[in-house]
């Protein structure tokens, strides 16, 4: 196993490859991948890298190392790093033989491409960044000796059975074989031994191979040359290229049942998590954003969230289910009401949030983002398969039965007494779902609220939602309100610290980062990722946390994307959202930044594209922190 990934195993999943471990390498990172395997309760036995001894044919007992037989259950084995250097040749750029860090590094460049950091062989953190800063400043790359590296190339003649391609079962005997068969090109090394042909595309097995083609031929190791890089650089499917659903029709955009309806408001169009949606409504932007956040904070809004997941959960064991998949406990959830949930990864990471509503004793509906409602579907379903008797849990996407209506405003309510809805729906409190009849068709209302705003969801029928459309329409224009797109709600929403999951979280993000921290500590029952949120990983120091960024009075709104920058000019967080029309009175960021929930009043510089500024870090939350307006 790789030395490296089973150190990662350790240390973000609190998984060990094994508690005796043997290992075999010699390079810089190693004693760093080891530190973290003991750290995490291994013992570990270092064995001579280019002579390992392996007895045996089945599971790993141990090694023979230091004179004698050590115990071990795995052999973890690293040679040190390699740049990955396909897409540079796949542009046209040269390799070069590197004899100190022994790998083919970017040489000849193409025309306005630059290869830095690890992909030019520099691997150390600090010496990557000062890479790549000066290119894409366009100055003089600083000059940076690497690393030597000592690789245990496979020799020639070595006795037992020795592998160079793991995945395809390729030994050293294999290739002295397809030498004595006369191939010589390292092409027909290729294809005569599958070698490099694998699932990884030779990642973890060319270089061996070369170097040991190298050796049978007594020529260096450049003189023999690399195989072919050619695209893709990662697996793509063949009908992506070719197939009948391939182009527009590999991931084809999905429409809304009240697409008509939109047009004839003047809506404007962008896809968001795959859907064709308004973005706002006129020919004129700069126009219509202020007048629909306004009508949202000031009267009704009323926007289309037909796209919101709506994964019905049903069975005896449907709360205990919800309980594991769910960071947040939703079996103590009452009929009738409503819960704010994560899903994480077995990482720990977040993967999406939403609500869940407990609509009977053993039915729920997850209502989870709509970019995201596949993915959760195929969580929830791998889950009821793993570890849950399926025959007592059953799960059912029912996002595009119903269509949902949202009104959310300070004149709401007002505008719904237009509409004759009964009072159990009229007076249903925050986080309350009732369902009832309305124009001989069923309603579900819920209410929940996505701009910081009293708000009801109201979810028909899809043929029952032009009806519902013209009725709501006329209701909020009654009360000075009209329709709203995507921009406004994301504005509206940031000024309220929600998050948007992928935008305003990355592939690290874990609930605490968010200030979700309670159910690290009061939940008992056990949920997926729970074990990786109690590894170093979690808990060290330096995490990019969720907070807000107030720029001086009257400046403009920070990039999105922009580099929060410590002392030594360094990354320490980054701009996720950010919105210059708001209803605060200035700007409104959010952002990631390291240690962020405990710096709040801190002064920070942010750079972006050669300009350093000024912003001070704050709660998320920008209006209405105490939360009045939601249940007004």
């Amino acid at each position: 196993m790789s030395l490296l990934g089973a150190a990662d195993y350790a240390e973000r999943f609190g998984a060990l490859a094994g508690r005796a471990l043997a290992v075999a390498a010699e390079h810089p990172w190693a004693e760093a991948a080891i530190a973290r395997l003991t750290g995490a309760g291994a013992s570990v036995l270092g064995i001579d890298a280019e002579d390992p001894a392996v007895p045996g044919r089945g599971p790993v007992r141990g090694v023979v190392a230091e004179g004698g037989w050590r115990d071990a259950v795995a052999v973890l084995v690293s040679g040190g790093p390699t740049p990955a250097v396909q897409l540079w040749r796949h542009a046209g750029g040269g390799l070069d033989w590197c004899e100190t860090r022994q790998a083919f590094v970017p040489g000849r460049a193409p025309e306005g491409i630059a290869a830095v950091g690890a992909c030019a062989g520099i691997y150390t953190t600090d010496q990557a960044l000062d890479d790549a800063r000066a290119a894409g400043l366009g100055q003089a790359r600083p000059s940076h000796a690497p690393v030597p590296m000592r690789a245990p190339w496979p020799t020639p003649g070595a006795p037992g059975r020795r592998w160079v391609d793991l995945q395809h079962d390729v030994t050293t005997k294999d290739v002295e074989l397809a030498f004595r068969e006369g191939y010589r090109s390292v092409e027909h090394l290729k294809r005569y031994t599958t070698l490099g042909m694998a699932l990884d595309q030779g990642r973890t097995a060319n270089m061996a191979g070369l170097a040991l083609m190298a050796a049978l031929r007594d020529r260096p190791i450049p003189e023999v040359g690399t195989t072919t890089f050619r695209p893709p650089a990662v697996p793509v499917p063949l009908a992506a290229w070719r197939g009948p659903l391939g182009e527009a029709l590999r991931h084809p955009v999905r429409r809304l049942v009240l697409e008509p309806q939109h047009r004839a408001a003047d809506a404007r169009w962008g896809e968001y998590g795959g859907w064709l949606r308004p973005a706002w409504y006129s020919a004129d932007l700069d126009a219509a954003l202020p007048q629909e956040i306004a009508a949202a904070r000031e009267a009704a809004a009323l926007f289309d969230g037909s796209p919101l997941g709506k994964i019905e959960v049903m069975g005896p064991d449907a709360a205990a289910f919800l309980d594991f998949v769910c960071y947040n406990t939703v079996s103590t959830l009452a009929p009738g009401r409503i819960r704010y949930v994560l899903m994480l990864t077995e990482a720990g990471i977040v993967m999406d949030d939403g609500v869940v509503t407990r609509i009977g004793p053993d039915r729920f509906v997850v209502s989870c983002s709509s970019g995201h409602v596949a993915a959760v579907e195929a969580h929830l379903e791998a889950w009821r398969q793993d570890g849950h008797d399926p025959d007592r849990i059953f799960i059912h996407d029912a996002t595009a039965q119903w269509a949902t209506l949202s009104v959310s405003g300070p004149k709401a309510r007002a505008a719904l007494d237009k509409l004759a809805l009964s009072a159990e729906i009229l007076e249903l409190p925050h986080m309350g779902w009732a369902e009832t009849v309305h124009a001989e068709a069923p309603l579900r209302a819920a209410r929940v609220s996505f701009t910081g705003e009293a708000g009801w969801e109201l979810s028909v029928p899809s043929d029952r939602a032009a009806p519902l459309w013209e009725a709501l329409a006329l209701a909020v224009a009654g009360q000075g309100g009209r329709p709203i797109g995507i921009e406004a709600l994301s504005v509206l929403r940031a000024e309220k610290g929600y998050v948007m999951i992928g935008r305003d979280t990355d592939g690290a993000t874990m609930p605490h980062d968010l200030g979700v921290a309670r159910p690290m500590t009061a939940k008992r029952a056990a949920f997926v990722g729970d074990r990786s949120l109690d590894t170093k990983v979690a808990r060290a120091d330096g995490r990019k946390q969720l907070v807000g960024l107030i720029v001086p009075e009257g400046a403009p709104a920070l990039p999105v994307g922009a580099h929060v920058i410590d002392a030594a000019d360094k990354s320490a967080g980054y701009v996720t959202s950010s919105y210059g029309q708001t209803t605060v009175g200035r700007p409104v960021a959010l952002g990631l930044v390291a240690d962020g929930q405990r710096r709040h009043g801190e002064t920070v510089t942010v750079f972006h594209d050669g300009t350093r500024r000024e912003a001070r870090l704050a709660p998320p939350c920008a209006f209405d922190p105490e939360g009045a307006r939601l249940d007004a």
